[in-house]
Order: structure tokens, then sequence, then C-alpha cells
């Protein structure tokens, strides 16, 4: 019999988000906005992307987590304050704060997503050894914007840290989970450190072209691979 045809791995067949396609749909519509200017078309695409992945970890996820669910709020809240910081320039400083309490959210998560036994994880050493590049990359580009940051050199300086602690712990699951989720996880945090970065080194120290694309870009990637890490961790629990 056809394998394909057989009831029993019919159930296990993946099934297609539809909450997924729309998110790819919408996430192509968002980075030819910011390629193309089309202001109009960002006002309503960039809100939906946190919104339709959300709705597809909701969808998704045998047991919730609510602080999963709280991060990925903060940083809609933050994608919908940022789209006003030209006109309402505090609105950059309630973006950032939202941001920087989805990234403790998202440490939050990364240290209840991982397997009781740690006989497989990272010996003392290996965790320093690999946090070092991940703490010279952020210190680094804190030395670089910290004479352009003016009022904001606290905000930011602390942001940062976080930051930088927020991909410490993706990587920390290291043996915790399965590799594919933490690959995913530890992939999307170092792309959220990428677009932030980015972003950062834009508005504070040297505009680049093509920047809006760029970040957009490792932003919208990161935030799909952390929630397709979470969904793949959770799910093999279940399995």
């Amino acid at each position: 019999m056809d394998e394909a045809c057989n009831p029993s791995n019919a159930k296990h067949m993946k099934r297609i988000s539809p909450w997924l396609v729309l998110f790819g749909i919408t996430a192509v519509m968002e980075l030819l906005s910011v390629s193309m200017g089309w202001s109009s078309v960002q006002w309503v695409a960039k809100p939906l992307i946190m919104l339709l992945l959300l709705s597809h970890y909701l969808t998704n996820v045998p047991v919730r987590s609510t602080y999963f669910v709280l991060a990925l709020l903060s940083c809609w809240a933050g994608d919908v304050l940022l789209m006003f910081q030209e006109t309402v320039p505090y609105f950059f400083i309630l973006g950032l704060i939202s941001f920087l309490i989805g990234h403790i959210l998202y440490i939050v998560s990364y240290r209840k997503l991982r397997h009781t036994d740690n006989s497989r994880e990272l010996y003392p050493t290996q965790k320093f050894r690999y946090s070092l590049p991940i703490i010279l990359a952020g210190t680094g580009l804190i030395v670089i914007l910290y004479p352009n940051l003016g009022s904001l050199q606290i905000p930011v300086v602390v942001y940062a840290i976080v930051l930088m602690i927020m991909v410490i712990a993706a990587m920390l699951r290291f043996g915790r989970t399965t590799s594919k989720s933490f690959w995913l996880i530890f992939v999307g945090a170092l792309l959220f450190m990428i677009s932030d970065s980015s972003l950062a080194l834009n508005k504070f120290y040297a505009p680049f072209e093509n920047a809006g694309l760029l970040i957009m870009v490792t932003y919208i990637s990161a935030q799909y691979s952390i929630v397709e890490g979470v969904l793949t961790h959770t799910n093999s629990i279940r399995s």
C-alpha cells in the first residue's frame, strides 16, 4: 500500500497553517513597501506581522506559554509605537521599552523551554567561551554608538545589555532541547541582534543604503525562526 494513502501516516502529515501563509504574504508586502517606499502599505502590513505569528503560535501549540505570548505582544506594541517615532519623537523610547520587555520575556521563556535532563548541556567553560563573541559584539556596538546617543545613553545601553543576555539565553538551551528547536531559536536571536544593531547604527551612527530593508528582513526572519523554534520544542515534548 502507498504510504501516502495510509490513514495512520496521513495523521502525521504536517498541516500548513493558514496563519503562516498570511504571515508570508504580509511579510513580502512589508518588505516591498520598505524597498519601494509604499508607506500606505506599510501602515497595514507592519502591525500584522506579529499578530499573524501570534495566531500561528496559538493555533499550533498544545500548551501555551503565557510568557511567550506576552513577549510576542510586546514586540507587536514595539512595532506599532516605532511607526510613530518620526512625528512623535518620544514614541521611540516607548518602542524601545516595549522591545526591552519583549526581550526579558523571551529570556524567561527560553529558560522554561528546556528539557529537565541537563546531562548534555554545555560545560561551564563552554558557556563562557561561546558567550564571549556575543558580549564582544554587543559591547563593541555600545562603544561605537555611545558618543552619539546623547540623552538616550542609559536606555540604549540597558537595552543592548538585555539584548545580549537574550541571545546568550538562547545559546544556553544547547543540549536541553531538540537540535532543530535550539538552532531555530538561537539563529532567530542572532538575527534579532543583527536587526537591532543595524537599526541603531543607521539611526545613531551613520545612515546606510537599504538599511530599512536589512532591518526588516532580519527582524521578520528572527521572529519567524523564534516562533517555529518554540513550537518545535513544545511539540517534541508532546510526541
